[in-house]
């Protein structure tokens, strides 16, 4: 079969680079596939456009595949995060970490946590009220969600939380509290990281053996005639047996004809937030030691900061340090639609009073902006989804990935799909 695959993000590269029986085409809008697994290289810095990427799974078949397309470009690390809180640094995860807090601080966390009656939760916020007690969830747990998710936390589900913000043990908490060294998020402690040429090493080791990929592609319209799709741009008609599409589930249902509208409507009210990283370089004597640094405070513009030194030794210069701002916006928030300039500006005037860095010793400064960034879990959000993805799959076409199936999936997940999907179309082979 010729199969035509939407999107050459990490998944759609591990879709036609791991189906053998047929002849796979990757269309990609950008120029260089990636997608959300791209990376900057420039004057000796790296970073990730997307964000901090790190190599870490449950699935130990999933991370040896991902070890063998690496080779030896691979860097092992330990996981060294911090929580700028109170003007503190706390260690990560913050119920990991109370005993970093002020006495009083501490006291509140620990006693609310160990007082909590709050009942059975029906929103996110409850939940966290719930499991962590009112001390943590103020200080820290509800903040900084808010900040990452751009939305209130009682507008959002909780049937995606277990597994994705793990339920810390009564025994870890007490001990940090008084002092005992405790680790939380274990399965992620330590992780790791291509040592050269950012995570995006990870979707061009799939790229090598995709024999089809066309790029410049902008898919303005999917459609059937007879036993054959057709995928038009603005100046080409391309022709396949069969579609994988892993570009975002908005824009595929934009480029059908004749979708109900209650399928429509449903994928266009689905809730996702943009992502704005500001990636900055300055000179200096001393490198930050954290992996990453999460910022609950609402007057702080990022909600994170990562350190491209701490994931490979070529993260910045010699005598320089890095650090990326993430940023989740929306249309209409008053940070969306600021200029890059006026971003930077902020993140630089934040980073100073945090004395992260002087602006006078700024030397690097580049702005990426990322569409679909987070997928936001609200109340109907299962409902909707699952009506577009009956309709779509009601068509023959396979939606596979973090934007096509509009799920929160990190890494490791979109290559086991990935390898799934391919796999199921071998299958197919007549």
């Amino acid at each position: 079969m010729d199969i035509g695959v939407l999107g050459g993000g990490l998944v759609g590269l591990v879709v036609a680079s791991s189906c053998r029986k047929h002849r796979c085409e990757v269309l990609e809008l950008d120029t260089v596939v990636g997608g959300h697994c791209r990376s900057l290289v420039e004057d000796g810095y790296t970073f990730d456009l997307g964000g901090p990427h790190i190599l870490f799974s449950r699935n130990t078949e999933i991370l040896q595949t991902i070890y063998n397309r690496l080779g030896d470009n691979v860097a092992q690390r330990r996981r060294n995060n911090r929580i700028w809180y109170d003007g503190r640094y706390v260690k990560y995860p913050f119920e990991n970490g109370l005993y970093d807090l002020s006495p009083q601080d501490r006291f509140e966390c620990l006693y609310h946590y160990l007082n909590n009656d709050y009942g059975a939760p029906t929103n996110f916020k409850e939940w966290i009220y719930h499991v962590f007690g009112k001390g943590i969830a103020e200080k820290y747990m509800i903040p900084y969600n808010e900040k990452i998710w751009n939305v209130p936390a009682e507008r959002m589900a909780i049937d995606w939380v277990d597994g994705r913000v793990p339920r810390p043990p009564a025994e870890d908490v007490i001990k940090a509290a008084v002092g005992v060294e405790t680790e939380g998020y274990t399965h992620q402690l330590y992780f790791g990281y291509p040592k050269t040429g950012g995570i995006e090493s990870l979707p061009r080791s799939f790229a090598k053996e995709c024999r089809h990929l066309t790029t410049g592609f902008r898919i303005r319209s999917v459609w059937r005639e007879g036993n054959r799709w057709l995928v038009a741009s603005d100046h080409t008609v391309k022709s396949y047996d069969k579609i994988v599409s892993t570009m975002p589930i908005q824009d595929l249902v934009e480029a059908l004809p004749n979708v109900p509208e209650a399928v429509r409507q449903g994928v266009h009210e689905l809730q996702y937030n943009s992502l704005v990283l500001v990636m900055l370089g300055a000179l200096s004597d001393t490198v930050p030691q954290y992996s990453a640094l999460y910022v609950p405070d609402p007057a702080i513009l990022f909600h994170r900061l990562s350190f491209p030194q701490a994931f490979s030794e070529e993260g910045a210069p010699a005598g320089h340090m890095a650090v990326a701002a993430e940023i989740t916006t929306n249309p209409g928030d008053g940070v969306h639609e600021l200029s890059d300039d006026e971003i930077s500006r902020s993140v630089i005037e934040q980073l100073e009073a945090m004395d992260l860095l002087r602006r006078r010793d700024v030397r690097f400064c580049r702005v990426s902006r990322t569409r679909h960034a987070y997928v936001v879990r609200t109340f109907d959000y299962r409902q909707k989804l699952t009506r577009a993805l009956e309709y779509i799959e009601s068509l023959g076409i396979i939606s596979v990935g973090r934007n096509a199936e509009f799920e929160y999936i990190n890494m490791d997940e979109a290559i086991r799909r990935g390898l799934e999907v391919a796999t199921r179309l071998d299958a197919e082979c007549h």
